[in-house]
Formats: C-alpha cells, sequence, structure tokens
C-alpha cells in the first residue's frame, strides 16, 4: 500500500515549505492525490517520487548537486556534505546525480562552477538541484535564487531546513561579512608588501 503523506509531511518530504506546496496546488503544478473530509491535501510517496523525477527522461534534464566549502582546510567538509547528499538522492531515487563540489567564498558569486551551475539552470538543463544547505550555494539572496530556479523549471532540495532566530541570523551575517573583508584586507597587505619589495629590488638593480 502507498504511504500517505500530509502537506506539512510532503514538504519535508521535498525538502520544500508547505507555503511551496499550496502555491503548486493553485498553479497546478503538483496537485494532492485527494483530499480529507475537512478539505485538508493528501499527497502518496509515489505521487512525490514521480513528481520529483518527473520529465527527466523526455526533457534530458540532470539531477543536480552542488557542494561548496570556503577554503582547501575545509576540504573533509567537502567529502561529508558529497556522502550525505548521495545517500540522500539514492534514498529518494534522483539517481543519476551529477556532484558539483566547489572551494570558494559564498559571497564570491564569480565562483566558475557556480556561475556555469546558473547557466545550466537557465537554458532548462537542471531537473532538480540539491544542497546540504542553503548558504552553500549563496551567502546572501537564496531567495532570489530560488525563484529564479523554480521559473526555469528546477526544483531546489534543501536537506538542513534549520531556521535560525533573527537574532542568530544577524550574528551569522556580520559574522561572513567580517571574514569576508578581513580576508580581502590581508590578501591587500600581502600584495602591498610584495609591491614594496618589488620596487626595492627594482631601485636597486638601477642603482647597480
Amino acid at each position: 500500500m502507498d504511504t500517505i503523506f500530509t502537506i506539512t509531511e510532503a514538504a519535508k518530504f521535498l525538502g520544500f515549505k508547505v507555503q511551496t506546496l499550496q502555491k503548486w496546488d493553485r498553479e497546478g503544478k503538483l496537485k494532492p492525490a485527494s483530499r480529507t473530509a475537512t478539505n485538508r491535501r493528501v499527497y502518496t510517496k509515489n505521487q512525490l517520487l514521480q513528481f520529483l523525477n518527473m520529465d527527466l527522461q523526455k526533457t534530458g534534464a540532470e539531477n543536480v548537486a552542488y557542494c561548496r566549502v570556503s577554503s582547501q582546510a575545509q576540504k573533509p567538509d567537502l567529502a561529508n556534505q558529497q556522502i550525505i547528499i548521495e545517500d540522500f538522492c539514492r534514498s529518494k531515487k534522483l539517481t543519476p546525480v551529477k556532484l558539483i563540489c566547489e572551494i570558494g567564498g559564498g559571497l564570491n558569486f564569480n565562483r566558475p562552477k557556480f556561475l556555469d551551475l546558473v547557466d545550466s539552470i537557465e537554458r532548462r538543463e537542471v531537473q532538480t538541484l540539491v544542497i546540504a544547505h542553503k548558504d552553500r550555494l549563496v551567502r546572501f539572496g537564496f531567495e532570489w535564487f530560488e525563484r529564479f530556479a523554480n521559473k526555469h523549471g528546477c526544483s531546489l532540495v534543501v536537506l538542513n531546513q534549520e531556521k535560525l532566530s533573527p537574532e542568530q541570523e544577524m550574528v551569522q551575517d556580520l559574522m561572513t561579512i567580517v571574514h569576508c573583508f578581513s580576508s580581502r584586507l590581508y590578501g591587500l597587505r600581502n600584495y602591498k608588501k610584495t609591491l614594496k619589495k618589488a620596487l626595492e629590488n627594482g631601485n636597486e638593480g638601477i642603482q647597480n
């Protein structure tokens, strides 16, 4: 017998918000299998699995998993993201899945692989995009990216849906900004030292 889900359970299974499923119902993108006597939406497991893979073979679109860390020192975390996401994709029958791993800051929107991913979504080549947490994709502007993906036929699945308090979110945002500009300042200091040394060496060559 097929497993039955409430809308809350279905949203958790798919990795989306309840409001998103309500919107999809109104738009006809994902209608509930039936409704209860009290007019509550009801979904089936097979229906949700089919939705996750819908039109995959027909369109040639791919299931894609994107993993990111900020520095080389965090490579072990990159491997952990990969393991967790691959296990999830197998359990949800989101296979085959194309894995994209990248090292770069979340505030850097010029990451090569990230830009390639955006282009692929715009060309409707990505059916489902799976990420461990929304900040693995971008530190800011996730809501815009989610809307962009959905508009181009890409379902975005976020494994960790943990919500922070407004205070916690503000602290994390501030720490991210401070880290970003501290790294740039450190890089600028190194650049100045290198430039100064090069100029000194050049002057010595002229004097000799």
